[in-house]
């Protein structure tokens, strides 16, 4: 998603969503020391999507 897409959403819907994004990176990260993945630059995307989710964030408590 883009930063636009978060913007429209409530800040409780956000914080619910970066939640559950960092517990699915939690679980990557943790697969990615066991096994390996296909594409590690899936990690770097969900790192990058959340840091997005909390930049929006922040921007909406400054408002």
């Amino acid at each position: 998603m883009k930063a636009a897409d978060y913007r429209n959403m409530s800040s409780s819907d956000l914080i619910e969503q970066i939640r559950e994004s960092e517990t699915a990176l939690a679980k990557m990260k943790f697969g990615h020391q066991i096994a390996g993945t296909e594409n590690p630059m899936t990690l770097r995307n969900k790192r990058r999507e959340i840091a997005r989710m909390k930049t929006v964030l922040i921007e909406m408590k400054n408002k």
